[in-house]
């Protein structure tokens, strides 16, 4: 995944996405930044689904200081089963995070320039994302 997003649609769109009820303090963010809570789909203990707000940014159960949180935003597809700080969530506490679009940065110069992917009809899509 990137380090900004965006979801800009209505929560109507988002509901009928993830087939589950918003929360009432869900708003649309066109720059989705780590740190900040963000709406994730997920299964909760009684094995229904459930869309909450979750802050971004993982704090895996054996860490003793929150700010490590800070420097695991992404996990690698390739990586995730083995790395410690991500082996427990990808085992047990999975979900899914609804964006209608990604910024990744191209440099030009000294400048980083933004670029804004998203689906060509700009409906929402799902990223993989781990909690704790």
């Amino acid at each position: 995944m990137c380090g900004r997003f965006t979801i800009t649609v209505a929560a109507a769109e988002v509901a009928e996405l993830l087939g589950v009820a918003i929360p009432p303090d869900y708003r649309p963010r066109y720059n989705a930044a780590p740190s900040q809570n963000l709406l994730v789909a997920r299964v909760n203990d009684a094995g229904e689904r459930e869309a909450v707000l979750l802050r971004w940014g993982l704090i895996p159960s054996w860490a003793t200081d929150p700010k490590i949180a800070f420097s695991l935003i992404n996990a690698r597809g390739e990586t995730v089963a083995q790395k410690p700080s991500f082996r427990s969530a990808f085992k047990r506490r999975r979900c899914i995070i609804p964006a209608d679009g990604f910024f990744e940065w191209k440099k030009d110069g000294k400048l980083k320039r933004p670029h804004w992917f998203h689906r060509k009809d700009r409906k929402v899509f799902v990223f993989a994302g781990l909690w704790e």
